[in-house]
């Protein structure tokens, strides 16, 4: 759908001001714990890390450690962005050689077992809070 200038967008959602800060998830509680994070002096990176540690419990259907995690980090005193890939990775012990082995080298089926990956949030966790976190 394609909107000309003179068309506006109608939102059910209220407008906000946050001038110190603010966190959005898809769960209140979880979203409380980041902002009181920021409350309590941490920074953008250990806010996204509370709350998605808060959403594991509060909404464990929707995300998970299990999963993968990508941020966008700004570090306003260098004006630069970082962006972390915490996408999972294939485990230690699979190998070309295991995969040539078990005549899997040239094609892997999309439902295979070693398709699966080792999970890369809770590593991506640790990692943003090392380089960005200020707690």
């Amino acid at each position: 759908m394609h909107f000309s200038s003179s068309e506006h967008y109608i939102s059910r959602r209220s407008p906000v001001a946050a001038p110190h800060g603010a966190v959005a998830a898809s769960q209140p509680l979880a979203a409380t714990i980041g902002c009181d994070v920021l409350r309590d002096g941490g920074n953008a990176a250990d806010a996204a890390v509370a709350t998605a540690a808060a959403l594991q419990v509060t909404v464990p259907c929707q995300t998970g450690l299990g999963g993968d995690l990508f941020a966008l980090f700004y570090d306003a005193g260098e004006s630069r962005v970082y962006a972390l890939n915490g996408s999972g990775r294939s485990p230690a012990a699979l190998d070309l050689a295991r995969l040539e082995k078990e005549g899997l080298r040239r094609a892997l089926p999309a439902t295979h077992a070693h398709t699966v990956t080792v999970p890369g949030a809770p590593q991506a966790w640790h990692d943003l809070s090392a380089r960005f976190g200020s707690k």
